[in-house]
């Protein structure tokens, strides 16, 4: 170690403060590349004694060997120490781990993912790839990186080591370390660059197939995903939203032949990695690999000592329990539970206990245990953190020599990814008690028991609750109960009593008492014991909280009785509408002619419901001799409906009449809904004016059902112009259509309520009705009842109203 002098400061002069704070910075960056060197120097001892078990040469001879090969990789000593040390042969597992599956399934399969490199896929053969990937383009990076492992000391320091050399080489943002669990499935032991909600989430992956990090460990070669779009549809991809990184790559990390950690490298930015970035990622696998081997051996040893404290802790347990690791099946499903810890009262169905059960699976020692509610009950705790609470059961065994039936209860609680669950014995006066204490609080109830001899009184814990009297107040005799009632039943509740002690009547009496939350409904029944000489000695009975149910009685009174007044408006209301409707919509008893055409009309009700609809109808002759028809329907029901209806009714009629065209008739009365503060929101309608010289219908509609027109044997829809319901909108545009009728055409104008049923489209009640109208057609009067019985099956909820017109094959 060096250091400069101190200078001396002058006789009487301040020291020399800059010179003095550069000698300290010098020390301190001397101290700092002392430690680096003793960490250094702990990496290359460890690798030269790997080097002396294989070959059994001396450690100068080791050291020269390490630094041969360095040179020949162009690889720095250090690079060369940690590959060394990853190329061990993997510990042996500890017991309770699960070995890996056999070669051939690591085998890469035949229909591999073209995502996964297969051997010598990037570089050609094998010991040319592994010469090349170290230090091809990135030997500066795995240098530094080489340096930087000295002082990881757990995988989540090692990943934000990975994301700081990688992210200016590679454009990394973020890495992820996976290990691969003993049952399956993988188990997040490192992350940089990611949220802790995310990391969380994706804390335990399954083994499932579309995992590409499985992909990686199975086939033991890097798998590249390159491409969003077609990775997300072959991979179940990581990420909030998945395409927060375009593109990713997994990478096993090879100890020896095998591989149980694999190292994710996500990037922001799309495209491929390029053959730099690949090599750079495949050198910095192999130098993790020496690093994270050490680590994942510290965690086992740590998880050992763990496991052994943990059933240490249970020996010591007066009770039956047992500490499970849930077991998953390749889906992902719990299939089982192995027994990590068991108390010495622990005792499967051949008699095993304790530490005999340790690393057993739960249905090997209880067989019956998967039909169970227990089973079921696990499941859910280990879900969502709530305890499970078996019911009572019972089961005989052998105590002191005698056989007995006992009766337990079962209680399971989760503990970190696991479940504790405890097997708990019962007395038989703690269950009496427990069944009571049950009854009472479910039944919210309580008993007492009067010793008229020796005035002795005795409450159970749920009386004081019910009458709202404190404990500490005792209870009270049963002559003094009344005095607990409000004024107006106390005397009945005092002719009970009196009766009772007297002549032991029993009695059961309504009463009400006042507590703190307001007046309580109660009931008391009691009867009495009587001495030999048939006087009453004892009373023993109960008291019951029956306000629960009286405030439902009361409540279900008063909604019946707001149902009948309701029901009485609404039916007067109905009968009014009715009226109203009937007053102003007459309908024709039979057909009538119209500028040679002949019409019928039909107006149906609904048959659910009070309230009386908004459709109308019109068909009259104008001055000019054409027919105008209209039909329409007013949003709603009731008496609002009816006298909107009304409004437009004749409101369309008189604009025609008075010259307006059918476009110009729409766009008034939409203004008249908009701004009309007595209208009833919004309506449908269609317009139709027919010229009898011309056979030529011209209509428009706002927002209806188009009319159906049958004509030599076929039916069709009539295309409709544009135009939007009235009423829904300032500016609305409404066009005209035109149609030629022939002799023998039939045109039918409908409102909803025809082609409109509940969990239906109306595209389908649209062509339910074509087909029909098709199938019945006829040209006798009368035909429209049939085809309307056909259309309209079950209860009608809605107003249907009907026109019928016709052009005759001779004039009429």
């Amino acid at each position: 170690m060096t250091s400069d002098p101190t200078i001396p400061a002058e006789s009487g002069t301040a020291p020399d403060v800059t010179a003095l704070a550069r000698v300290v910075a010098r020390q301190r960056a001397e101290m700092d590349r002392l430690r680096e060197l003793v960490a250094t120097s702990a990496v290359l001892e460890r690798a030269k004694g790997v080097v002396m078990a294989l070959t059994g040469c001396a450690p100068d001879t080791a050291g020269e060997e390490l630094l041969r090969r360095a040179r020949a990789a162009n690889r720095t000593l250090l690079e060369e120490c940690w590959i060394t040390l990853g190329g061990l042969i993997p510990p042996l597992r500890r017991p309770g781990k699960e070995p890996r599956p056999a070669a051939a399934s690591d085998a890469v399969p035949s229909d591999a993912s073209p995502h996964c490199d297969t051997a010598g896929a990037e570089t050609g053969d094998g010991d040319t790839a592994d010469a090349d990937t170290d230090h091809a383009g990135g030997s500066a990076a795995l240098g530094g990186l080489g340096r930087a492992l000295v002082h990881v000391g757990t995988p989540q320091e090692l990943a934000a080591c990975l994301l700081e050399h990688l992210a200016p080489e590679t454009g990394a943002d973020a890495v992820m370390i996976y290990s691969r669990l003993p049952v399956g499935g993988l188990a997040l032991i490192g992350h940089a660059g990611i949220d802790e909600t995310l990391a969380e989430q994706w804390q335990r992956v399954p083994p499932l197939s579309g995992i590409a990090a499985l992909d990686a460990l199975r086939t033991g070669e890097p798998c590249w995903l390159e491409d969003i779009d077609a990775d997300r549809r072959q991979y179940l991809l990581i990420g909030d939203p998945p395409d927060r990184w375009l593109s990713r790559a997994w990478l096993p990390v090879l100890t020896g032949d095998a591989a149980d950690v694999c190292i994710g490298v996500m990037r922001g930015r799309g495209g491929s990695f390029g053959p730099h970035a690949r090599q750079l990622l495949r050198g910095v696998t192999r130098l993790c690999a020496g690093r994270l081997r050490a680590l994942t051996a510290r965690q086992d040893r740590a998880e050992d000592d763990t496991a052994g404290a943990v059933q240490t802790v249970f020996d010591s347990l007066p009770c039956a329990a047992m500490l499970l690791t849930p077991l998953r099946s390749p889906t992902g499903e719990i299939e089982d539970y192995r027994i990590d810890a068991a108390t010495t009262e622990a005792v499967d169905v051949v008699g095993r206990t304790g530490r005999e059960l340790v690393g057993r699976r739960i249905l090997e020692c209880f067989p019956g245990m998967a039909g169970e509610a227990l089973w079921q009950g696990s499941l859910h705790t280990l879900a969502t953190g709530e305890p499970y609470e078996g019911e009572p059961f019972a089961s005989q065994e052998v105590v002191a020599g005698t056989a007995q039936l006992l009766t337990y209860s079962v209680r399971v609680a989760r503990l970190a990814d696991g479940l504790v669950i405890t097997w708990i014995r019962h007395d038989s006066s703690d269950r009496q008690e427990q069944r009571l204490a049950d009854v009472q609080r479910l039944g919210n109830l309580g008993w007492a028991n009067w010793n008229l001899l020796s005035e002795e009184v005795t409450w159970s814990s749920q009386v004081f609750t019910i009458l709202a009297r404190p404990p500490e107040s005792g209870p009270v005799a049963l002559a003094d109960l009344p005095r607990l009632a409000v004024a107006e039943d106390m005397p009945a509740l005092s002719r009970a009593v009196r009766e009772l002690m007297l002549r032991g009547r029993p009695f059961d009496v309504p009463f009400r008492v006042a507590a703190g939350d307001g007046i309580r409904h109660l009931r008391a029944v009691a009867e009495s014991v009587a001495d030999v000489h048939g006087t009453p000695a004892e009373v023993h009975g109960f008291v019951q909280d029956l306000t629960a149910q009286r405030s439902a009685e009361l409540a279900l009174r008063r909604s019946e009785q707001a149902i009948l007044t309701q029901h009485g408006v609404l039916t007067a209301e109905r009968s009014m509408a009715a009226r109203l409707q009937h007053a102003l919509l007459p309908l024709p008893t039979r057909p009538v002619l119209l500028a040679g055409l002949r019409v019928e009309v039909a107006y149906l009700p609904a048959q659910s419901g009070l309230h009386v609809g908004g459709d109308w109808f019109s068909a009259m002759e104008l001055p000019d001799g054409d027919a105008l028809f209209v039909v329409g329907d007013v949003a709603g029901h009731g008496i609002g409906a009816v006298a909107t209806m009304a409004q437009l009714r004749f409101t369309a009629k008189g604009m025609v009449i008075t010259g307006s065209s059918l476009t110009g008739a729409l766009h008034r009365l939409n203004a008249l809904l908009l701004h009309s503060r007595d209208s009833y929101g919004t309506a449908t309608m269609v317009l139709a004016r027919y010229n009898a010289a011309e056979r030529r219908l011209i209509w428009a509609q706002a927002g209806h059902p188009p009319p159906l027109l049958l004509r030599d044997g076929k039916v069709i829809y009539l295309d409709r112009p544009r135009g939007m319901l009235l009423g829904g909108n300032a500016s609305p545009v409404y066009e005209e259509a035109e149609c030629h009728l022939e002799p023998g055409d039939r045109l039918i104008m409908y409102t909803d309520g025809l082609v409109e049923r509940p969990l239906e489209g109306i595209d389908r009640g649209l062509e339910r009705f074509a087909e029909a109208a098709l199938t019945l057609h006829t040209d006798l009067p009368g035909s429209l009842d049939p085809l309307l019985s056909a259309v309209l099956e079950g209860e009608r909820r809605d107003d249907v109203c009907v026109v019928d017109i016709r052009v005759p094959v001779m004039p009429e």
